[in-house]
């Protein structure tokens, strides 16, 4: 039997919240979240990330408008922005380098970036939604993330890495089925005849799902979508723009 309490109802109730009631998120509970988030896990304790809330209702519009339109940008009270930062590591250890050489643009500290943002900003979603708040990650703020950089004066070896809005959910989602465990738990080594055929049951579900969503009018299932994503030429503009920010130099 699977043990249940508290903190796995939560996590296991996560869905992704698209309409936000006029309701402002405190100082106070924004504060919370954030500590929340600071207090994953870190590589090193480099906490290679920055977080920018927008409130503003006009940077708002401009950041929903290079996003694709997504219009729960504009309509959640605050907007978080989750960067990598790596300038605020290379700054502050300059002082102690004495002219040694510095190692801040590898490929590897990218990773280590990127991973700590992921880290803070999942525990931050739990911690919002502990509090009866909800979130929906946006991947759109890198469609034009040059733009976005610009706009949020970012300096070099800093790039956002996705928004997420957040605030009061005016209505409830559905709960979207994940992939059956048996395609993602593997032990000892990598299963993957299992995962590949553990698909094949998903699709099912998920057509499943499309049906009961759509009332009908659609039945694709995950691996179609995920064919039809694979197909598309998505973001090519992100290497170059992470070589101009000053990462993966080395």
């Amino acid at each position: 039997m699977k043990p249940t309490n508290e903190t796995l109802e939560l996590l296991n109730r996560h869905v992704s919240v698209r309409q936000y009631l006029d309701k402002p998120v405190s100082d106070g509970q924004l504060a919370a979240i954030i500590e929340a988030g600071q207090m994953a896990s870190t590589s090193s304790s480099v906490q290679a990330y920055t977080v920018i809330a927008v409130t503003d209702p006009a940077l708002k519009a401009k950041l929903s408008a290079l996003s694709g339109n997504q219009a729960y940008i504009v309509q959640c009270p605050v907007f978080l922005v989750w960067c990598a930062d790596l300038y605020r590591l290379r700054e502050s250890s300059a002082p102690h380098l004495q002219g040694a050489e510095s190692y801040e643009d590898t490929t590897e500290n990218l990773i280590v970036a990127t991973v700590d943002v992921a880290l803070a900003a999942q525990n931050a979603a739990v911690a919002a939604e502990s509090l009866g708040l909800g979130i929906v990650y946006i991947g759109g703020i890198r469609n034009h993330i040059a733009e976005v950089s610009g706009l949020l004066g970012l300096p070099e070896l800093v790039y956002p890495v996705f928004g997420m809005c957040l605030g009061y959910p005016a209505g409830a989602s559905g709960l979207r089925p994940r992939l059956p465990l048996e395609a993602v738990l593997h032990h000892n080594s990598y299963q993957a005849e299992t995962t590949v055929e553990q698909v094949k049951v998903y699709d099912e579900i998920t057509r499943d799902y499309m049906r009961e969503r759509t009332g009908g009018q659609k039945d694709t299932p995950w691996s179609e979508m995920m064919a039809g994503r694979l197909a598309k030429p998505d973001r090519l503009h992100m290497k170059e723009f992470l070589l101009q920010k000053g990462f993966m130099q080395q």
